[in-house]
């Protein structure tokens, strides 16, 4: 199977531009051109499944178009989206913020979905794909290192109630990399699918191993490259794998 992960940043691209008239700017404003292109990127992947992290879905910054499920009906896949905040969160209450969210994009085959919430930081949203013979979770960890440890531990809950091999993927925001990851892979029987770190932050000039593929025993890594893409300020990381027994 092929996995693709990607945080696009809501389509809004990169580059200097994105920082006109003030710095950060570009967040209020999508680029279809850029969305475009990340519809021909994916499709090129033919992926079986399809991670987005920073996905708008229908803002007034995107032209009220829901990014994931005009990717999906590009890709000819079905979509899952949530809010990425918390259920209380104020953000649920603000303009543009209230649509962002994270998303799988999967083949008609694939389907079975829940929504898991950390219980700590901003962004909470948990995604679970659950496929007959494996789980694939999507997150997107907090900025804050505190955040992130309590969000691991969360993790390592849901990791060892699992039945099946299973798959975290997404962005961890570990400007440590794996050094960052070291006890929670090792107390969840995880390991990263990256095995050389190659970094995949900031897209120009990649320098720091943000966005991961953790992979539980049980699932064989064929390969796991990043391409020199830059739609967004991260790189997509490409995984394919094999799911070749179950768990422990």
């Amino acid at each position: 199977m092929r996995l693709v992960v990607y945080n696009i940043r809501y389509a809004t691209g990169t580059g200097p531009a994105f920082h006109l008239p003030l710095p950060g700017a570009g967040y209020l404003r999508s680029n279809r051109r850029v969305l475009a292109g990340l519809v021909e990127f994916l499709r090129a992947q033919d992926a079986d499944i399809i991670g987005l992290i920073e996905v708008d879905t229908g803002s007034i910054r995107s032209g009220m178009v829901n990014q994931a499920q005009f990717i999906a009906d590009s890709l000819g896949h079905y979509s899952i989206y949530q809010c990425k905040y918390g259920a209380t969160s104020i953000n649920h209450h603000m303009p543009i913020v209230r649509k962002q969210a994270n998303a799988f994009l999967a083949a008609p085959r694939v389907r079975g979905e829940r929504f898991h919430y950390f219980d700590s930081g901003i962004k909470r949203l948990i995604i679970e794909l659950e496929l007959d013979d494996v789980c694939v979770f999507l997150v997107h960890l907090s900025l804050k290192y505190r955040h992130r440890q309590y969000q691991l531990r969360y993790l390592h809950d849901l990791v060892r109630k699992a039945t099946k091999p299973v798959i975290i993927a997404g962005d961890f925001n570990t400007f440590w990399g794996t050094h960052e990851l070291y006890l929670f892979m090792q107390a969840a029987h995880l390991r990263s699918a990256n095995v050389n770190g190659l970094p995949s932050f900031p897209s120009r000039t990649p320098r720091v191993e943000l966005d991961f593929v953790l992979v539980s025993e049980g699932i064989e890594v064929n390969d796991l490259r990043i391409p020199d893409v830059r739609l967004s300020d991260h790189r997509p990381l490409i995984c394919d794998f094999t799911v070749t027994g179950a768990s422990p």
